[in-house]
C-alpha cells in the first residue's frame, strides 16, 4: 500500500526525522513538500563543493545522509521522498533510482509545450533528469537516495528526487550543484514551462500512483473556489474541500450523546477554590471542556502553564490569543503544590504555545516536570506539548526531562491542517511523536473529528500515528465553543467512534479512547496504565 502525503513546506530536520520513523512503518510512504530556503550535503560533499559562503539568515546548511554531493532545495522546488520496500539486491537502488526519474520525466513531458524542453530524461553518469536543449544539457531534477534495513529486514529506500518547478536558481550560484562543473541548473520556468507548484504537484502524485501495482489512496478535494468575501478561517475551510453548505447552524441542538449535566458538588467546589488560590490556570476551564463537571468531581484537572494566553489562533480553540505575559518563575512550584493537595497519581500537564520565547516555553514545561517529580515523587506525569515551532533542540529540553506521557496532538486530517490551524503542520506534528518515540517516551496523540473529514481520511491519520510508533490515540466530537470558531459539520455517532478506536486497535495502536466527548485527557490515567502498564510500574 502506498501512502501520499501533501505536506506543504516544511524543514528538512522535520522531514528527515519523519521518514526515519517511517522506515519501520508497515506501508509504503511518497512525502510531497518543498523546504525553506536549504543546502544539503550528501555524503560525497566537500569543503570545495561550496563557491561562497552561505549567510545563515539566508539559507540552512544541513548535511544528508543520502547520497550525492550538495545541493539546494526551497521555494518553487518540488522534493518527493518515496519510502518503499526493494527488493534485497545490490542493484536494486539503481532501480529505484530509475523509477524516480521516470516518474518525474513523464510528469515533465505533461506539462511541457512541444519543443520547448528538447528531449528529456536521464543521462548516462549524471544521476537526475535534464532537458537536452540544443546548445548543451540543463539539470531540472537531482536525485540522491540511500537504502537501510528496517527492523523487519526489509530493504527501504529514503530520501528521493527534487524538482526545479519555479525556484529561485541564484542559491545554486553558491554551490558546485551535485558536484557537476559541466553543466548547468534550470527549472521548468526558466526553460519556459509555465506551471504553478501545486498543479505540477498534482501530476507528479498521479505519475507514482500509476506506477504503484494495486494502489489505493484515498482522494482529497483541492479546488480552488474562490471566496473572498468569507472570513479566512471559512475560506481555508473552502479550499481544503469541505462542504460548508451542509455545516450545522452555532443553535443546532446537540444529540443526546453529547450532553452532559453540570454537577458542582463539593469536590468541583474544592478544586476550582484551589486553583484560584494557587493562582493556577486549568485547560479545562480555558478549553471551556465539556467534562469538567466529570473530572473536577473526581478530583482530576489537566493545569495549564506557560501562562494562559497563546501565541496562536487555531480555528477551533477558545483560549486567550492576546499578547502573552512574561513567565511566571513560581508557576511550577504552584502546579506541584496542586498536585500534592490533590494526591494525584497521573498528573496532566499541557501548555499554551508559546512562539514568543526562544525555547517554545519548552524549559517552563521541563521545570513543571521537574518541579512535581521533587514533590511528588511517586506521581506519573503526562504532559500535552506544542511543537516548539519544530525546533528539535527545544523539543529536546522535554524529552530530558522525561516524562512518562509524552503528548502532542495532531488534531485533524492532513487536508484540513491549514484551515484548522494554520501554525502548525501535520508532518511537524508527526516530527514531535516521532523524536519523542526515538527517545524511549511512551507517546500520546489525539484529534478531532467533525471538521468535514471522511472516515477514510482518520484511517489515513491512525495509520500515520502508528507508522510513528504512537502509544495512545484520542478522538473525540469537535465542539463549536462560538459563533466565530470554526463550524461543526456533522455530530459523529457513538458507534462510529467505536468503530475508529477498533481501526486503532487493529494497527497495533496501544491504547484508543474514542468516543463523543473524549478529550485529550481524558481517562489519561487509565489510557496510560493499559498502553504502558510496565514503564508506568517501573516508577510507581
Amino acid at each position: 500500500m502506498l501512502r501520499v502525503r501533501s505536506l506543504g513546506k516544511v524543514t528538512f530536520a522535520e522531514a528527515n526525522d519523519v521518514q526515519h520513523a517511517l522506515v519501520n512503518a508497515p506501508d509504503d510512504y511518497l512525502l510531497l513538500f518543498e523546504h525553506p530556503p536549504t543546502y544539503t550535503r550528501g555524503i560525497r560533499a566537500t569543503n570545495a563543493s561550496f563557491l561562497s559562503a552561505i549567510d545563515e539568515h539566508t539559507a540552512t546548511v544541513v548535511d544528508a545522509d543520502r547520497g550525492g554531493d550538495v545541493t539546494f532545495h526551497g521555494p518553487g522546488q518540488l522534493v518527493a521522498w518515496y519510502i518503499r520496500t526493494v527488493d534485497d539486491d545490490p542493484a536494486a537502488g539503481r532501480l529505484h533510482v530509475g523509477m524516480l526519474e521516470d516518474a518525474i520525466t513523464a510528469a515533465i513531458l505533461r506539462v511541457a509545450p512541444p519543443g520547448v524542453l528538447g528531449d528529456v530524461g536521464a543521462m548516462e553518469g549524471f544521476p537526475g533528469v535534464w532537458a537536452h536543449r540544443a546548445t548543451q544539457p540543463v539539470k531540472v531534477a537531482q536525485v540522491g537516495v540511500r537504502t537501510e534495513r528496517d527492523n523487519r529486514g526489509r530493504r527501504r529506500t529514503l530520501h528521493g528526487i527534487a524538482v526545479n518547478v519555479n525556484v529561485d536558481l541564484t542559491y545554486f550560484d553558491a554551490i558546485v550543484p551535485c558536484g557537476i562543473t559541466e553543466f548547468p541548473v534550470g527549472s521548468l520556468r526558466s526553460l519556459g514551462v509555465t506551471i504553478s507548484d501545486r498543479d505540477f504537484e498534482l501530476i507528479v502524485r498521479d505519475e507514482f500512483l500509476q506506477r504503484v501495482e494495486a494502489a489505493s489512496v484515498a482522494s482529497v478535494d483541492h479546488s480552488e473556489a474562490s471566496v473572498t468575501s468569507e472570513r479566512p478561517l471559512i475560506r481555508r475551510l473552502r479550499k481544503a474541500g469541505v462542504d460548508l453548505d451542509s455545516a450545522l447552524p452555532v443553535a443546532t441542538r446537540k444529540p443526546e450523546w453529547l450532553r452532559l449535566p453540570a454537577v458542582m458538588g463539593e469536590e468541583y467546589v474544592r478544586l476550582r477554590q484551589m486553583t484560584s488560590d494557587l493562582s493556577l490556570v486549568t485547560v479545562c476551564e480555558e478549553a471551556g471542556c465539556p467534562n469538567i463537571y466529570e473530572c473536577w468531581a473526581d478530583g482530576t484537572a489537566t493545569f495549564m502553564v506557560n501562562g494562559e494566553r497563546c501565541t496562536r489562533n487555531c480555528g477551533f480553540c477558545l483560549v486567550d490569543t492576546r499578547k502573552p505575559l512574561p513567565l511566571d518563575p513560581s508557576e511550577p512550584a504552584r502546579v506541584a503544590e496542586a498536585v500534592a493537595r490533590l494526591q494525584l497519581a497521573h498528573a496532566v500537564v499541557t501548555c499554551v504555545a508559546r512562539d514568543d520565547l526562544a525555547d517554545g516555553g519548552a524549559g517552563a514545561i521541563a521545570n513543571t516536570i521537574m518541579a512535581i517529580r521533587q514533590r511528588c515523587p511517586e506521581t506519573h506525569v503526562e504532559v500535552l506539548i506544542s511543537d516548539c515551532r519544530g525546533d528539535r533542540a527545544s523539543q529536546q529540553i522535554i524529552f530530558d526531562a522525561a516524562p512518562d506521557i509524552l503528548n502532542h496532538n495532531i488534531e485533524t486530517v492532513a487536508r484540513l491542517q491549514r484551515a484548522v490551524r494554520p501554525s502548525a503542520g501535520y508532518l511537524r506534528s508527526l516530527a514531535v511523536l516521532a523524536r519523542a518515540k526515538s527517545e524511549g517516551l511512551t507517546t500520546k496523540s489525539g484529534m478531532m473529528v467533525g471538521l468535514g473529514e471522511s472516515v477514510e481520511e482518520v484511517h489515513e491519520t491512525l495509520i500515520d500515528l502508528a507508522a510513528v510508533g504512537v502509544d495512545i490515540v484520542t478522538i473525540g466530537q469537535y465542539l463549536r465553543p462560538t459563533a466565530q470558531h470554526l463550524p461543526v459539520v456533522r455530530w459523529w455517532t457513538p458507534e462510529e467512534f467505536e468503530s475508529l478506536a477498533d481501526f486503532g486497535r487493529e494497527l497495533g495502536i496501544g491504547f484508543v479512547q474514542s468516543s463523543p466527548l473524549t478529550r485529550s485527557s481524558y481517562h489519561a490515567r487509565t489510557a496510560a496504565h493499559e498502553a504502558s502498564p510496565v514503564t508506568l510500574r517501573s516508577r510507581a
